[in-house]
């Protein structure tokens, strides 16, 4: 990867050195809050020209032209320091997605949908949702990614480690709509509409839609299916030079899993392996055996109770609504503000074989008197979640000139339930539905109540120097609140808070010429705990540990300093960066044994971790029709601490991470796209290398190999009748590669190569769209 680094570089610096004499740019925007581009830029990619920080924008025309139902993070994937990865074609399977940025994971940044906070978009997320239900593909106008901390207005409380912030499309002015239709592999089929009302004069312009889509799909491999359902309504009513906004988004996804492999899975039962389903005999003769016999032969290639289950899978119901009012009230003083309301109800399921059904004789429910006629040795673990939170978020700017003041807060209270249930199953044949809600429960482990209220303020300058210089300054004040309440299977009653008063931002942008701006930014930021039974403090589920983080633990927080170099000619665009982050009281949950068993991982302060690296991003339009597109990074993220703890028995343990490379971080990305669009025929080829990467912390084993995939878009618009065909291919060269890692969470060493926490990524895909617009 020298050769790249190289080779990209001087790519770089020929293309920015041979424009010098092409026209000028346009002028340079708000140093601070400014969008990254206007609509009205032609370009898909927008290199964020006017702002202190590095940040990019991917616009709605690079999104549709992904296959219809890819999740947008995948389209993200080609920016400098970025990395996602999902176990199927689309991105949008929700157990295997994870967007990383820098060396940040996905539960350390931050995303919003038209402001509203979506939580970290974990699985299993308790303060949120992730963005393939929040929102449907087509209705999305754009994204912008913050590669550092992000601007001091973001309604998040995870955004160490950048932001993204996901736009709505307005409601047309125009009356109409579209119709678009999608098949592919693996059954595949997809249906997308979009009504527009246009501007009612006779209520004073008020414009909506309403949209709707229904996909369903096979998976790949095994058995099983992954289906969603959404519909968006939108309205917008002019009020002046302001608007007063509505919408509400709902979503019923349905998505079964692939099973969690190991490299020594792979190498004993395939690439192809997977669950059980449909086989339910065969599951429940290796629960049999597992439950019956202290050294069970297994049939076939199987070896152990792990290697398999019948299946799992994740029902997920939400429904986010929001009202915004942006109103100017003088030339000087503009306000915003926004309430909105998530509702989430969630079950992850998995057919476990370590509890029997309660009819099954030797089952601790089984009850002599009473048996049950749930017979099966299975018996259906589920994870249930229910959210509720409301929040407000505002702000006002006021322009005194040379100085733009802003102030702003964002309050949120989150009521988060969840518990962990077992339902039972019929030895004949299972009798629940594999993608629907289970109901009646034999046993509930645990259940917990969690409140978490969160009060965020900030105040920012925007001082216009000269006509070239601007600064900001700033800072927020965040500050959450945790509490628990065990209401099954113990006693925890908790309080955590976190807090910091004082997380400040400068940056300065320089307009050199026409041609060149330099920009630079500092930032401080503070990732609050998580509230939940399954992740964070409170995952070990003990009082006792609870305690301790509230005594001996701080929140992980980030320092950011980056700086870079943007050029804009009318054939070239492209951003050079540099960046350094130290990380302090970084908190690792180390998993212990097989995930998917539920054991509580063990909670740990990893110490200081520094990250550093070059961003190289450029767009170069040869021709009105071609253009080429290339980012290349390179991060080197170390931990800067061994790791010290104590064993069972009291003795201390040291495990060896110091200098090592931070899990699923590659040090090197490489990302090319060749497009061409004449106004009717289009098309793109991308290709995608990704260093290596590692899930172990100490990296004694876990060493996942470098790959490079390669996605075709191919299509042509029919303008005089509206309609758009579009082919796309996914992993065009069908290469077998390791996608998502981690997915078990990650461990301290692995040289057997056992740990189940790898997927591999979806073989070759082709889908065929048709759009239609009326």
């Amino acid at each position: 990867m020298k050769i790249a680094l190289f080779t990209s570089v001087a790519a770089f610096a020929l293309l920015s050195a041979g424009m010098v004499h092409a026209q000028d740019a346009a002028p340079v925007a708000d140093a601070a809050t400014a969008p990254a581009a206007s609509d009205q830029v032609t370009e898909v990619i927008v290199y964020g020209q006017g702002q202190s920080r590095q940040t990019q924008s991917v616009k709605a025309d690079d999104i549709t032209k992904l296959a219809p139902g890819t999740s947008p993070l995948k389209v993200l994937d080609k920016l400098p320091g970025v990395t996602f990865q999902s176990a199927d074609p689309f991105g949008a399977y929700e157990w295997s997605a994870r967007i990383s940025v820098r060396g940040f994971n996905q539960n350390q940044m931050g995303f919003t949908l038209d402001g509203v906070t979506l939580g970290d978009m974990s699985y299993g997320n308790y303060n949120g949702l992730h963005i393939s239900r929040a929102i449907i593909n087509e209705d999305i106008a754009r994204a912008d990614l913050s590669q550092g901390a992000g601007s001091l207005d973001s309604a998040t409380s995870s955004n160490m480690g950048g932001t993204l912030k996901f736009v709505s499309r307005d409601p047309s002015e125009t009356l109409g709509g579209e119709l678009a239709g999608t098949v592919g592999s693996d059954n595949m089929h997809r249906v997308y509409g979009r009504f527009e009302t246009g501007a009612i004069s006779a209520l004073g312009g008020l414009r909506g839609y309403i949209s709707a889509v229904d996909m369903k799909t096979d998976k790949w491999k095994g058995g099983g299916e992954q289906k969603q359902q959404q519909v968006d309504a939108k309205a917008v009513l002019p009020i002046g030079e302001g608007a007063l906004s509505a919408f509400v988004n709902h979503s019923q996804r349905r998505e079964q899993d692939y099973q969690d492999m190991s490299f020594e899975m792979i190498d004993r039962l395939g690439y192809d392996w997977d669950n059980f389903q449909p086989n339910w005999a065969l599951a429940n003769q290796v629960a049999q055996l597992y439950q019956t016999q202290a050294t069970p032969t297994y049939p076939g290639k199987i070896t152990t109770v792990d290697d398999a289950y019948y299946y799992g899978g994740g029902v997920r119901d939400d429904t986010l609504s929001g009202i915004s009012l942006n109103l100017p009230v003088s030339d000087t003083l503009k306000f915003n503000a926004t309430i909105y309301n998530h509702t989430n109800k969630g079950q992850g399921l998995w057919v476990t074989p370590y509890l029997p059904s309660p009819g099954v004789s030797y089952s601790p429910f089984y009850n002599a008197a009473d048996p049950s006629s749930d017979d099966a040795y299975l018996s259906i673990r589920t994870t249930e979640y229910d959210i509720n939170r409301t929040g407000a978020i505002g702000g006002a700017t006021l322009d005194l000139g040379a100085h733009q003041v802003s102030a702003g807060f964002w309050i949120e209270n989150n009521d988060f339930n969840q518990a962990r249930r077992f339902y039972g199953e019929t030895l004949a044949a299972p009798h629940r539905d594999s993608l629907g809600f289970q109901s009646n429960p034999f046993y509930t482990q645990w259940e917990y109540a969690f409140n978490t209220k969160t009060t965020q303020l900030y105040l920012q300058d925007v001082w216009t120097v000269t006509d070239a210089l601007k600064i900001n300054y700033g800072f927020k004040s965040l500050e959450t609140t945790n509490k628990v309440n065990q209401l099954v299977g113990g006693t925890i009653n908790a309080e955590l808070k976190s807090k910091d008063t004082f997380l400040p931002q400068v940056g300065a942008v320089y307009k050199v010429n026409t041609h060149y701006e330099v920009f630079g930014s500092y930032a401080e930021n503070m990732d609050a705990y998580v509230s939940a039974a399954t992740s964070g403090p409170f995952s070990s589920q003990s009082q006792a540990n609870i305690d301790y983080v509230k005594t001996s633990l701080k929140p992980e927080s980030s320092k950011t300093l980056e700086g870079g170099l943007r050029i804009r000619f009318p054939q070239f665009s492209g951003v050079a960066a540099l960046y350094n982050v130290k990380f302090d009281n970084r908190i690792l949950a180390v998993t212990q044994g097989a995930g998917i068993q539920g054991n509580a991982p063990v909670l740990s302060n990893v110490g200081g971790v520094t990250s550093q690296g070059v961003e190289l991003a450029g767009t170069y339009r040869f021709t009105p029709q071609w253009k080429l597109y290339a980012s290349y990074s390179y991060n080197d993220s170390k931990y800067e601490d061994d790791v010290h703890s104590f064993d069972g028995a009291g003795n201390p343990v040291v495990t060896p991470t110091k200098d090592k490379t931070v899990v699923n971080t590659p040090k090197n990305l490489l990302k090319t796209e060749l497009g061409y669009d004449n106004g009717a025929l289009f098309g793109s080829l991308g290709v995608n290398f990704t260093g290596k990467r590692y899930y172990t912390y100490t990296n004694i084993g876990g060493e996942v190999p470098s790959s490079t995939v390669s996605d075709l878009t191919v299509g042509y618009r029919f303008e005089t009748i509206g309609t758009t065909v579009q082919l796309n291919v996914t992993n065009l060269t069908d290469e077998q590669y390791i996608s998502t890692i981690g997915s078990n969470g990650f461990v301290n060493s692995d040289a057997s190569g056992t740990t189940q926490t790898i997927l591999p990524g979806a073989p070759r895909q082709v889908f065929l769209n048709v759009r239609k617009t009326f």
